[in-house]
């Protein structure tokens, strides 16, 4: 059989190989959704199960020796990143690091209503709201002291005024790749998870040398730690009464993701050059406005505790694949030459973090 040479196809053996192509497999799949399918399966599988294997593991390190569970799978992404020289995982490595990020963010709108917000207070929901406005400044303060453009500074001062890991990846969503590398993205993302494991052993200590009551305790926690779940850790290890504080103030974070996304989104432009309309800057991706949903539907429903308790397990879950696999797709090599002042924006956020904090909490509350 005479095969054409490539670069003198002509239409017709265009066609013939399209219809060979996959042994007829991909002709038959725009025939028959069943075989696409199959076909886009077979593609993820391979992705998917090596980040699901790591997924696993970091969740036995978290349970067996006390590690947030968010850092155990970025650590154990970025050992395993030779994996993604093997072209076959990329499929599901890039389908964990988009789909789950996007429904792991909307699922995690099942922990949050209006009402806990409500029961913050004014004040303290006022205090939380100029907290997270210097957090967010310190981290283009410090990206501005590095060296590192304003995206890195959005980056670092979002995920640590919001809610850690899970704020960084719904900002980089808005942020790009285009306009910031994924290596910066991963070693914020492992600064934020370092700075909350760090601050969960210690901030309840700070805050009984400080005297501090529990609600005192708990809305520095709350307002303080990145992640949730370091967040309400800390609290709990103070005291009950402080553990509750923290859940009220850390939710009420979670809460503004999706409109400190649309400000961060407002603040960045398009990023091409082109000048953009103030709706199609405040234009927010799906998964945002779906979190948004999520969280009116849970205030205004009555919904039976397991959702919460399967939205937050599914939540975590799919966060943790999209970490990995981000992690998994990083440069090590690339992520040394960075140097220590790579970390400064999140370094510079998280301690104004908890100076604002622990200030407001002691003179106002």
């Amino acid at each position: 059989m005479h095969l054409p040479i490539e670069g003198h196809m002509t239409p017709q053996d265009i066609n013939a190989n399209y219809i060979a192509d996959l042994y007829g497999e991909t002709y038959l799949a725009e025939d028959n959704p069943a075989p696409r399918k199959r076909l886009m399966i077979r593609a993820l599988f391979p992705g998917l199960a090596v980040v699901g294997i790591a997924s696993v593991a970091a969740t036995w390190f978290s349970e067996h020796y006390a590690m947030p569970v968010i850092l155990a799978g970025l650590l154990l992404g970025l050992a395993l990143n030779f994996v993604s020289a093997e072209q076959k995982v990329h499929p599901g490595l890039d389908f964990c690091g988009t789909s789950c990020l996007r429904w792991g963010i909307v699922l995690l709108g099942t922990q949050v209503t209006v009402m806990q917000i409500g029961g913050l207070g004014a004040l303290a929901f006022l205090g939380l709201v100029c907290i997270m406005a210097l957090v967010m400044g310190a981290g283009l303060f410090g990206a501005r002291i590095a060296g590192q453009s304003n995206y890195a500074g959005w980056l670092a001062g979002g995920a640590t005024a919001i809610c850690g890991a899970s704020a960084a990846l719904a900002i980089y969503a808005v942020i790009g790749r285009e306009r910031l590398n994924q290596n910066q993205f991963t070693l914020t993302l492992v600064g934020v998870s370092l700075a909350s494991a760090i601050a969960m052993s210690f901030y309840p200590l700070i805050a009984a040398q400080l005297a501090f009551t529990d609600r005192q305790a708990g809305f520095l926690m709350g307002a303080a730690i990145h992640d949730v779940a370091q967040s309400l850790g800390g609290g709990y290890s103070f005291s009950q009464s402080a553990g509750e504080t923290a859940t009220i103030v850390k939710l009420s974070r979670v809460a503004l993701l999706a409109p400190a996304v649309a400000l961060i989104g407002l603040a960045i432009g398009s990023g091409n050059g082109q000048p953009k309309s103030l709706a199609a800057k405040l234009k927010l991706p799906w998964f945002i406005i779906a979190f948004f949903a999520v969280v009116a539907v849970n205030s205004l429903v009555d919904a039976p505790k397991w959702v919460a308790e399967y939205g937050l397990l599914a939540s975590k879950a799919m966060l943790l694949f999209a970490v990995t696999a981000t992690a998994m797709r990083s440069r090590l090599d690339l992520l040394l030459g960075q140097g220590w002042k790579a970390m400064l924006p999140v370094m510079l956020a998280t301690f104004t973090a908890f100076i604002a904090a622990a200030t407001f909490a002691w003179g106002f509350l």
